[in-house]
């Protein structure tokens, strides 16, 4: 297929596959077509293969049947053909790992099944003659003859006269060949001796009916084991031959090779259950053992399940590379299945720096921990990989229960959740599974799921907490908090679901939003209220003052709401104001340039940084906390407090940086924080929370 000016990329990249396919099979085989008539019958099998990953799989299965029709039965064929779809695939089809072996499966039923039909159509030929050859010698031609006698000694196929009772009587040179023994090791034995002890029943059975007449022909795989241990397998096609009075006589029995046909097919059933990177049991492999843990064979049967992530992994990938983090996965992945064999447990990739341990029929808890630790021993312990030595850290979520009232679903979610609790509280370290802590976190998963689609849904929005001066009590700006109305947890503050738009990376996109309806609100103030309106504060979390885009949404929400930049004020934490390097941001500047009001929250938080702000075009600071909730008890703040809040302050003021203070309850405690040098306040002492109209109303009444 020539590439033009016309031709997609798509269209491109099939046509090096089917080049590619072609370079890598034309070897393999003799048939009546030169290379474009390949080209052009394989791009048609590639766009069949392709239609079964989302269609029916016949149309795979028959890819397989027209490669046997043009002759392309080499068994090398089949093997670099679905080595190279199963690479091929993934790049023009989103097709997950169940669904591209169940097509690379057709794909190989499909050329098998054909094979098989070519190789009885032909066996029937062999039949034929080899009857003619025996039972008309004295009719048939000595020509007739010479032709049976030749097809007898020259077919691929090995081929037994058998007498009834089994004893092998004459054989070709196939059978020599195929089985490695001389003629006279085969002669005078059994069809029997050719078949391993497993075999041997089927074959007695289906050769009884045969003798009998019941039937006049059956087939069967049968595998041999020679001496040196090597496995021989085989399509065993038997037939009978009457004699004239139509009894039975003797039997022909034809053996194929089909050693290498069954090798592929045990490869390609092992990838299916294996990891193809560390080699241990996939996610299919471990469902099924899963299931077999979890029969209750007997009364009070445990098992156990231990989630392993390696933390850190990504460094070693982003600094040294994917070969050597690879290396690392293999080297973690060896001594866990040396270690889980030992316990009679099942080592599991789940994907990427994942892996799972399967503990059948532990013993309790304490048993099943004893066996963690020498397993993250044995983990941490350090790899030589290349040039570098790496010590890869684990965090660990054990589940162990009984195994009657669970099931493998409940048992994997489960150990996820704790494993997630294990590297919440640090890292490096196991954690047991706990039914109230991972209910919570469960919870928390779920929100994170519907987070995207409540934004889509109007499901958030946003009200305000006044924002009041402590010299006069005046409202002057506002602070939005947003909220979820959720279908089932009922209204959420954004205290409840903040931090998890950050973890997941939405909360560039939420804060955006936020950002949109607040300075409409604020600019229908503006407009009603002229100077009166108090200014709309918002809160930038760390993530999202590092977006790119920030300063583009900054303006053009502006832009399209009407909102002068000085009626907006912007809260940063104090680590987003600076770079890796602990230069100031050139947001900051932009921001300043454009009139909006920055205010750094987190205040005072971190001591040893408050002095790198003196210079910067802020407009204030808000310190918040648990420790202003003594400056309200009746018997005054802890002095600790009094002095660290005092300290934070004044350093504010030397920087003449006007003080917010958030969660202030009531009148004595916004005169303590007021003699501190706190110039406003946030809480229950400035006001409830509003909505942006109720918020119009506070603004209407003072007036």
């Amino acid at each position: 297929m020539p590439e033009s000016e016309g031709t997609s990329d798509a269209e491109v990249e099939r046509h090096h596959v089917v080049a590619q396919w072609t370079r890598e099979i034309i070897h393999t085989s003799y048939v009546a077509m030169g290379r474009p008539e390949i080209e052009a019958f394989l791009a048609k099998c590639f766009e069949d293969v392709l239609a079964a990953c989302d269609g029916p799989l016949e149309s795979a299965r028959q890819v397989g049947v027209r490669l046997v029709g043009v002759h392309f039965t080499n068994p090398v064929v089949v093997h670099k053909t679905l080595n190279h779809l199963a690479s091929a695939l993934p790049a023009h089809r989103e097709v997950d790992q169940a669904r591209l072996v169940d097509v690379l499966g057709a794909v190989g039923s499909g050329f098998a099944g054909a094979l098989r039909e070519q190789t009885l159509d032909e066996q029937e030929i062999i039949k034929q003659s080899v009857l003619d050859a025996r039972d008309a010698a004295e009719e048939a031609l000595r020509a007739s003859e010479a032709r049976s006698r030749a097809v007898f000694l020259s077919s691929a196929l090995g081929i037994a006269i058998v007498t009834l009772d089994g004893v092998i009587d004459e054989i070709n040179p196939s059978m020599t060949r195929i089985f490695r023994l001389g003629s006279e090791a085969l002669v005078g034995r059994t069809i029997f001796d050719l078949a391993d002890t497993s075999w041997i029943g089927e074959l007695t059975v289906a050769n009884a009916d045969l003798v009998r007449g019941e039937v006049d022909r059956y087939q069967l795989e049968i595998r041999y084991t020679e001496q040196h241990g090597s496995h021989i397998w085989t399509q065993l096609s038997a037939s009978l031959v009457r004699d004239a009075n139509r009894a039975p006589d003797y039997l022909v029995m034809l053996y194929e090779d089909i050693t290498d046909r069954h090798m592929l097919q045990e490869q390609f059933r092992r990838q299916a259950v294996h990891d193809p990177l560390t080699g241990l049991p996939n996610r299919t492999q471990l469902q099924t053992s899963m299931e077999r843990a979890l029969e209750p064979s007997a009364p009070g049967r445990r098992v156990g399940l231990c989630f392993f992530d390696l933390d850190g992994f990504k460094a070693v990938n982003d600094s040294l590379g994917h070969p050597v983090g690879d290396q690392l996965l293999r080297a973690v992945a060896q001594r866990l299945q040396a270690l889980t064999a030992e316990f009679g447990a099942l080592a599991a990739r789940m994907g990427g720096d994942e892996f799972v341990v399967l503990v059948p029929d532990t013993d309790g808890a304490a048993g099943l921990v004893g066996q963690v630790e020498k397993m993250l021993s044995e983990v941490t312990r350090p790899a030589r990989i290349g040039a570098h030595e790496l010590s890869a850290s684990a965090s660990v979520g054990i589940v162990e229960r009984p195994v009657a009232g669970t099931d493998a679903e409940s048992l994997l979610r489960d150990a996820d959740i704790t494993l997630y609790r294990a590297k919440q509280d640090g890292r490096a370290q196991w954690v047991l599974f706990d039914a109230a802590l991972n209910a919570e976190a469960r919870d928390r998963f779920r929100l994170s799921a519907a987070l995207p689609a409540a934004l889509e849904q109007g499901e958030l929005f946003v009200e305000y907490e006044p924002a009041r001066l402590l010299h006069d009590r005046s409202l002057f700006a506002a602070a939005a908090d947003i909220r979820w109305d959720h279908p089932e947890f009922g209204e959420l503050g954004q205290e409840s679901f903040l931090d998890l738009a950050e973890e997941t990376g939405l909360i560039t996109r939420l804060g955006s939003w936020a950002l949109g309806e607040v300075c409409r609100h604020a600019a229908r103030w503006t407009e009603r209220f002229g100077e009166r309106a108090p200014v709309a504060a918002m809160n930038l979390s760390h993530r999202h003052c590092r977006d790119p885009e920030l300063v583009n949404d900054v303006q053009r929400i502006l832009r399209e709401t009407g909102l002068p930049a000085q009626s907006l004020a912007l809260g940063m934490p104090e680590s987003a104001l600076f770079d890796h390097q602990g230069d100031p941001v050139d947001t900051v500047e932009i921001f300043a340039e454009m009139g909006i009001r920055l205010v750094v929250y987190q205040f005072g938080d971190d001591y040893t940084r408050v002095a790198r702000l003196r210079g910067l075009p802020l407009f204030g600071v808000r310190i918040d906390g648990p420790h202003l909730d003594g400056f309200a008890d009746p018997e005054g703040p802890d002095p600790l407090d009094e002095y660290l809040l005092g300290a934070a302050a004044g350093a504010a003021e030397l920087m003449d940086l006007p003080v917010v203070a958030g969660g202030v309850h009531d009148e004595l405690q916004a005169e303590r924080l007021h003699a501190l040098g706190v110039c406003s306040a946030i809480g229950a002492f400035a006001g409830e929370r509003v909505s942006a109209l109720e918020l119009e109303q506070l603004i209407a009444e003072q007036g």
